[in-house]
């Protein structure tokens, strides 16, 4: 096994213990998992305010996931010049920027509310690049798959409070199904839009303040300073000469593409009349089972991958998840329901477990690595999209055979390096 050089690290004037900055950074994985299960709910409401198809309310994952994808290279570039401190509070104004365009949005369309998505996950993909390495210097070596998965239980407690909070704040309203909207006047179906839009600016506003309170915060707070390591000849190559990086990148584009896109569709899912025929407003307060169920996941799978195989643990879950998936889709009522829901808890540690296995061994090339990863995120703008055009053409039931494949990949990927920790 390749011994691990750190590409970042704690420079001399770190406190001795890093239990303050992990705290304080664990604070933006909380936040950006919040805003970013916010999409499953405003994702039926714009559907439903909108009259879209499936492919066209997936637009506000594309746009928002294809964020990842277009800025995390510029983003690495940005924090290597300001150092990771400043690069998460530009991250957090940049996400609060986003926030604060939800306000112009409700008044201008569709088309305004995808760039505001684009915007604010630009400012999280900042965030994104910055935390997940900070993280991974904050301790031991041998134990970062399990600090990140601890930071990322914190990331799911703002996706488990975000869909019920937003079913309140977004959903309470009434909406009018599509085909009672199509009969009203031109000028009745203007107004029902204007006054369904509207609602999320409150929330959103909120949201935006909360960004800029933190990002002052975050400004003042005394972290210790992170730098890279200088590069060495070593890694003079492309950094995807590395399989495990490569496989590791497949894998976080097919796990991201495979929860978002079950995430979005829930809703919808759990409105079908084989399923469990819920109103919006009422299926929303389940999606918070399904991310959880991801918290409570990655609590345990914290300590247990302190003495368990990542790999083998990477591997039994996302078997467990194509089981649940398959069972989702041939099944109806409760079952399928559950079945469904049940998915977020074996979702629990396969981000942060991929990402910490991909980075393994890269060495000074791990900042490079990270950006790769990150990426990779785009993966949860692409799924959705091609779950939506099945659903579309068929189901939102069947479709969920879309999300099944992307987890028979993960399963190899796990057990392809199950032993990657058995030597440090």
């Amino acid at each position: 096994m390749e011994t691990s050089t750190q590409a970042v690290y704690a420079a001399p004037d770190a406190p001795a213990t890093n239990t303050a900055p992990l705290v304080i950074v664990t604070i933006l994985f909380f936040m950006w998992g919040l805003l970013t299960a916010l999409n499953d709910v405003l994702i039926p409401h714009l559907k439903a305010v909108y009259t879209l198809s499936y492919v066209q309310a997936m637009l506000v994952q594309f746009c928002f996931f294809g964020a990842y994808f277009l800025v995390s290279l510029p983003a690495g570039a940005l924090i290597r010049r300001i150092g990771y401190q400043r690069g998460a509070v530009a991250g957090l104004l940049i996400a609060a920027a986003g926030c604060a365009l939800f306000y112009p949005a409700a008044h201008s369309g569709y088309l305004l509310f995808l760039f505001a998505f684009f915007v604010l996950a630009a400012g999280i993909t900042v965030l994104q690049v910055a935390a997940n390495p900070y993280v991974t210097v904050l301790g031991p070596a041998a134990t970062a798959s399990s600090r990140l998965t601890l930071t990322q239980a914190f990331n799911s407690l703002g996706t488990t409070i975000a869909p019920a909070l937003g079913g309140v704040l977004i959903l309470s309203g009434i909406v009018m199904a599509p085909d009672q909207l199509v009969q009203l006047p031109q000028a009745a179906q203007e107004a029902y839009r204007l006054e369904q839009a509207s609602m999320v600016r409150g929330p959103y506003l909120a949201l935006a303040a909360a960004l800029l309170l933190l990002a002052v915060l975050f400004a003042l707070a005394r972290l210790p300073r992170i730098t890279h390591a200088p590069e060495e000849g070593g890694v003079s190559g492309s950094v995807l000469r590395h399989p495990r990086l490569v496989l590791g990148a497949i894998a976080i584009f097919l796990y991201v593409g495979g929860e978002v896109s079950i995430g979005s569709f829930l809703i919808s899912f759990l409105g079908e009349p084989g399923v469990a025929g819920l109103p919006a407003a009422s299926a929303a307060p389940f999606v918070s089972y399904y991310w959880g169920g991801a918290m409570v996941g990655r609590f345990i799978g914290s300590a247990a991958m302190r003495v368990i195989s990542p790999g083998k643990a990477l591997a039994f879950n996302a078997a467990c998840v194509v089981g649940l998936v398959v069972l989702a889709m041939s099944s109806h009522g409760a079952l399928a329901m559950w079945a469904v829901l049940g998915v977020g808890l074996f979702n629990s540690i396969m981000f942060p477990t991929i990402f910490s296995m991909a980075l393994h061994g890269l060495g000074p090339a791990t900042g490079q690595g990270s950006g790769v990863l990150c990426m990779a995120i785009v993966g949860g703008a692409i799924v959705p999209f091609l779950q939506g055009a099945v659903a579309d053409h068929s189901s939102v039931q069947s479709s969920l055979f879309v999300p099944a494949l992307c987890y028979c990949f993960i399963f190899y990927f796990g057990v392809k390096y199950s032993r990657i920790y058995m030597r440090t």
